[in-house]
């Protein structure tokens, strides 16, 4: 309503960014793409309208993704960003500003932790939060982690995945790669590059990923899809058809990272906590986590159940909305906080 702050969640995604508004729900689901004016600095497009722009676009005007790997590579496009799918989410006209929570993946540095919170700050909101993605991710998709019992979630998005142990509400141990599910379009675009002389765009290499990639293909299931791009011998259009077997070989470095980060976390975790998970199994969410057979994979990998939560797209968003609930005990504590560094001041001169 307006003229009322509602608090706000955010998934600031690599591929997607998801907007969550206390009471009403997810209200904005939009490519992470900004379309710029070179000559006069202007934004065009956002979300879905600049992703169509994508490869497609004049000399002047440019479509860009602000973040990669999951941290933001240009600020100033970010906030830019942030300020239009705040005002398309909640309007233009609030009289008071909304706190803001934002997702950040669990292995940034704290220069760029610095960085996601300034730019909610710069795009209007009151106060500034963020929540680790392993820790939205499992709120998200419904687990109780305030029980002293070991959880483990692996969410897969476009910049980076990020995998980690949950118990008594914190992680306990966490691995944060920078592969997720535009890796998987770029090794698709080299694979095809290299194998047919053929030219794609990351549109076409993310098409591929959906539609006929997979983690873990059998002879029986191969699959074929046509695809057009431009021949790199004779620079004119061509046609091939590529094969599921074929860009299995494509996404294998990529698998084996997310593969031996999981791996990885395993080797840390604790042994009783190791022992729960022996039991629940391991929770998948996120974009990536839709990759055909991925949850195979890991089963066959690791020997443990591997479960895909529901809607694995939007459990981090719903996860910062469940901790939106929080926000109210962070601003007291912080609140006693100032209050005691007050008190101190006062008592020293």
């Amino acid at each position: 309503m307006l003229g009322v702050s509602s608090d706000i969640g955010i998934d600031l995604g690599t591929a997607n960014v998801l907007v969550y508004v206390q009471g009403r729900g997810i209200v904005l689901c939009e490519p992470s793409v900004v379309a710029i004016n070179r000559d006069n600095g202007r934004v065009i497009a956002v979300g879905a309208e600049a992703r169509r722009m994508l490869g497609r676009t004049p000399g002047n005007i440019v479509a860009t993704r602000p973040l990669r790997d999951g941290v933001i590579a240009d600020y100033e496009v970010t906030e830019k960003m942030l300020r239009y799918f705040i005002d398309k989410s909640v309007g233009k006209k609030l009289f008071f500003r909304p706190r803001i929570m934002v997702c950040i993946p669990s292995g940034v540095t704290g220069v760029e932790e610095r960085a996601v919170k300034q730019a909610a700050m710069q795009a209007g909101a009151r106060s500034a939060y963020v929540i680790e993605e392993p820790l939205a991710a499992a709120l998200g998709a419904g687990l109780d982690i305030s029980e002293p019992s070991g959880t483990m979630v692996v969410d897969i998005g476009g910049g980076t995945t990020d995998v980690a142990v949950l118990s008594l509400g914190g992680i306990v141990c966490s691995r944060s790669i920078r592969v997720g599910g535009d890796k998987f379009d770029e090794a698709i675009v080299r694979f095809v590059r290299r194998e047919y002389s053929l030219a794609i765009g990351e549109r076409t290499g993310e098409e591929i990923k959906i539609e006929v990639a997979s983690a873990y293909p059998a002879a029986a299931e191969d699959k074929h899809y046509e695809i057009r791009g431009r021949d790199l011998i004779s620079g004119l259009p061509r046609a091939v058809t590529i094969t599921r077997l074929g860009v299995h070989e494509a996404i294998k470095e990529p698998l084996e990272a997310v593969v031996g980060a999981v791996k990885e976390v395993l080797e840390r975790t604790p042994p009783e906590l190791a022992a729960d998970i022996v039991h629940k199994g391991i929770v998948m969410t996120g974009g990536g986590s839709l990759l055909h057979g991925l949850d195979r994979l890991l089963m066959e990998e690791t020997g443990l159940p591997v479960h895909i939560a529901e809607d694995p797209l939007s459990c981090v968003a719903r996860g910062t909305g469940r901790a939106l609930s929080m926000l109210g005990a962070l601003d007291r504590a912080a609140g006693k906080k100032a209050a005691a560094a007050r008190r101190k001041t006062r008592q020293i001169f």
